[in-house]
């Protein structure tokens, strides 16, 4: 650990739960201001991109609201930005934002304003090219000696560059040999391009030889094109590293006029344009990103480099002249010139922390105080300390989680483990099963883990109550046996008649489930006035059914369900749960509107004030409380929302589980099935701003109905394209497929995640099983 922290000039805390890499941070004169002052730009996972002009203030004053000139919200996950030349017909500095599948320039410009928090950013989107490969990183420049202009270049996650001048797209080229993409930067000074490949060797390639090869739309084709005719593409040089490379930097700068650096692993390599090293530094910590930079001291190079032990360290060549303490990981760190202070160091971690800091030591004042001189009466220690040891044993008699397990366990030997379980919400839960999981080592030291699944009872959620004749929503379930007694199959819940013919379930939170068995017939029915709750019983009621018949020795036993399947009546807990996601987002955006209208109250409020001769408010103040308890009833309605939301995810989870349950019995599942059924209608175990259940279950839903679940091998030969999922407009196309699959399900389709979806239906009997879908 240094002595010494890196001094913190200006820093911010970007978003909250999202994520970012070291293609998300540069730096650069954006806007053209022509002040000689750089800005930070950021881009995330999440499609959020920030621009900042970063100033010095005193740590009261200090706030990210002051310094941030721009925040879009883009619709695709931003994975690396650049600041170039990158508009024809012009000279100024664009913005170029990588996308999975798409690549976009923007141009950004500054409006100034009235007063003194007046001036307005603009995002203006130039040109964009979508992409037919998905995107890995990119890199830029005067590709061929072209002047005044900055071409770019593409590295797709299967090994493809592709390379555009400005607004068109010119070829593309598959990298020889390819598995796995690596980092890709461009040498001006010998016109080509460096990787490293997952061969764990740095390869060279000429732009020259790259616009000469042979052209391809795939890699089979520029495999067997290069073998039969046209031009190979070559390697100018190579060096073998041994290890896999976490980034590669090509300065431009005077005194590093022929330096490559490659960061790897563990260890730093510095070589010459021709592919020799010029020096290596092995590295005793994990590195997470670098940047070297001109040296004061000819002949030397200087690096920035940071590790994951939070710790910015400054090499001059081999030697380490300057280490610093960082408040986080840094995965990208760039250096920028600001109009207060050149040369600050920026560093962006992957939680989102935004740093500008400067070298420097920041010596502590702090003294610590003399303690008092004091007896100790020892008989008073003795006595709290015996208080405190009995508090700590009461503790752990009823504490709810072990995290101990136990210093040791012999072999074939049982330990008893109690813990409570507690209603999360004024809800039914949808599931009652739990997991657990023990680590331990093995004898021979060798750690192992050993994990399960268990059952809460149904005790814990209900209680035994009367029954109620007459239900809104019903279900029947068939057996091929007998009717029996309910008080057998339920034993300690009496029923009210001594036949067994009743029983009757109160839900602590929830309504109340009646169990009738039909004494003519081998039915039983089972009725509430809420359509989820019946789930939590029916599972119930066939899971006791099954072991009631197993332990008499029954082997033929079967639970059926004639149908129809109630769609309708889950249809409306469908609805609810989405009319619920609506209005959320209708809460947000009416928020972000009073917000919006609040920051400009407060912003001409503030020039009022500050007039050398006031002029009357005209009634601001009164328009800023209006707007200031709108926005706090907002904020209440979205929170009461939110609640309501989670309750009716339950609820909808609980639904799904009831039609899961019915479908396999109408149809007879197996347990494969069944569980593909349930991952397609249940994928999400909680509802996401950024991705819902109705967009997740009809994407799910459209595969099957392509796949295995279609009507024709035509239909089978189209695959489920690649598309963004955003929140639907609303639920008549996901209730329009649920019912085609549950129509095709009951023809006889069945669910298969075999990838040989075009074989065509055996008709001929055979022994060997298939897991592709068929019909009957």
């Amino acid at each position: 650990m240094s002595l010494f922290k890196a001094r913190d000039w200006w820093s911010a805390v970007l978003g909250e739960g999202e994520e970012f890499d070291q293609g998300c941070l540069c730096v650069g004169d954006v806007d053209n201001s022509g002040s000689g002052c750089d800005k930070v730009v950021v881009g995330s996972y999440m499609g959020m991109l920030r621009i900042f002009a970063p100033h010095a203030s005193k740590p009261a004053e200090q706030t990210v609201a002051d310094a941030q000139l721009l925040e879009v919200q883009l619709r695709d996950p931003i994975i690396q930005v650049e600041v170039g030349k990158f508009v024809s017909c012009s000279e100024l500095l664009h913005l170029a934002v990588l996308h999975p599948r798409k690549l976009s320039v923007y141009a950004v410009s500054g409006t100034a304003g009235n007063v003194e928090h007046g001036d307005q950013y603009q995002l203006r989107l130039v040109y964009e090219h979508n992409l037919q490969r998905t995107a890995c990183n990119m890199t830029y420049g005067p590709f061929g000696g072209v002047t005044g202009h900055h071409f770019i270049c593409i590295q797709s996650m299967d090994g493809m560059l592709m390379f555009f001048e400005q607004e068109s797209y010119a070829f593309g080229r598959f990298l020889p040999g390819f598995l796995l993409p690596g980092p890709l930067c461009y040498c001006a000074r010998t016109d080509s391009f460096i990787t490293v490949s997952s061969t764990r060797q740095v390869e060279c390639y000429r732009y020259e030889t790259l616009a000469v090869a042979t052209d391809a739309d795939t890699r089979q084709d520029s495999e067997q094109q290069s073998k039969s005719s046209g031009k190979r593409l070559a390697v100018s040089w190579l060096l073998v590293l041994g290890e896999q490379a976490l980034d590669i930097y090509v300065p431009s700068a005077s005194p590093m006029a022929s330096s490559i650096f490659v960061l790897g692993e563990r260890n730093l390599f510095c070589l010459r344009d021709s592919g020799q090293i010029r020096f290596m530094k092995k590295l005793e910590y994990n590195p997470s990103c670098f940047l070297p930079y001109a040296s004061v001291s000819e002949g030397t190079t200087n690096v920035l480099l940071g590790n994951h032990n939070n710790m910015l360290l400054v090499y001059q060549d081999t030697t380490l002249k300057w280490a610093a303490q960082l408040s986080c990981v840094p995965v990208a760190v760039r250096v920028a010139n600001f109009l207060e202070l050149k040369g600050l160091v920026v560093t962006l971690s992957s939680e989102g922390h935004l740093q500008c800091s400067y070298m420097g030591t920041d010596p502590s004042f702090f003294t610590a105080p003399k303690v008092e001189a004091r007896e100790v009466n020892y008989d008073e220690v003795d006595a709290e300390m015996k208080a405190l040891h009995k508090v700590i044993r009461e503790a752990t008699k009823n504490q709810v989680i072990l995290f101990s397990l136990f210093v040791f366990i012999g072999s074939g030997s049982q330990v008893v483990v109690a813990f409570s379980a507690f209603l999360n919400g004024h809800y039914t839960p949808a599931d009652l099963t739990g997991d657990i999981a023990v680590s331990y080592s093995s004898p021979t030291g060798v750690p192992r883990v050993a994990q399960c699944k268990f059952v809460l009872p149904l005790r814990l959620v209900c209680c035994p109550t009367s029954a109620s004749k007459n239900s809104k929503y019903k279900i029947t379930v068939d057996t091929n046996k007998p009717p029996v007694n309910l008080n057998e199959v339920f034993p300690g819940t009496s029923a009210e008649d001594k036949e067994g013919n009743a029983l009757a379930f109160q839900f602590i939170a929830g309504s109340r489930v009646t169990v009738l068995a039909s004494k003519t017939s081998q039915r039983y029915r089972i009725q509430s006035e809420s359509f989820e709750d019946i789930w939590l019983v029916a599972k119930e009621l066939v899971q006791r059914f099954d072991r009631h018949f197993a332990k008499l020795g029954v082997k033929d036993f079967r639970n059926s369900f004639s149908g129809p399947i109630p769609l309708a009546e889950y249809f409306e807990t469908v609805d609810h749960h989405f009319e619920l996601r609506v209005n959320a987002q209708k809460y947000q955006d009416l928020l972000s509107e009073r917000a919006v209208q609040f920051r400009a109250i407060q912003r001409r409020l503030l020039t009022r004030f500050k007039d050398k001769t006031p002029a009357p408010l005209q009634n601001l103040d009164t328009l800023m409380e209006g707007t200031y308890r709108q926005v706090i009833a907002l904020a209440d309605a979205a929170e009461e929302n939110r609640a309501c939301l989670v309750q009716a995810f339950s609820r909808l989870r609980s639904a799904t589980h009831l039609l899961i349950l019915l479908v396999s019995l109408w149809q007879g599942l197996s347990a494969e099935q069944t569980a593909i059924l349930e991952a397609t209608l249940l994928p999400l175990l909680q509802d996401t701003p950024q991705l819902g259940w109705e967009e997740s279950v009809d994407a799910a839903v459209s595969h099957l109905l392509r796949t295995c679940l279609s009507r024709s091998p035509k239909d089978q030969a189209i695959s489920l394209s690649t598309m963004q999922l955003s929140m639907p407009k609303d639920t008549s196309r996901l209730k329009k497929h649920i019912t085609l699959l549950c129509d095709r399900i009951g023809k006889g389709g069945r669910l298969s995640l075999s990838s040989e979806a075009n074989v065509p239906t055996p008709t001929v009997i055979s022994t060997a099983h298939s897991l592709h879908c068929n019909k009957r």
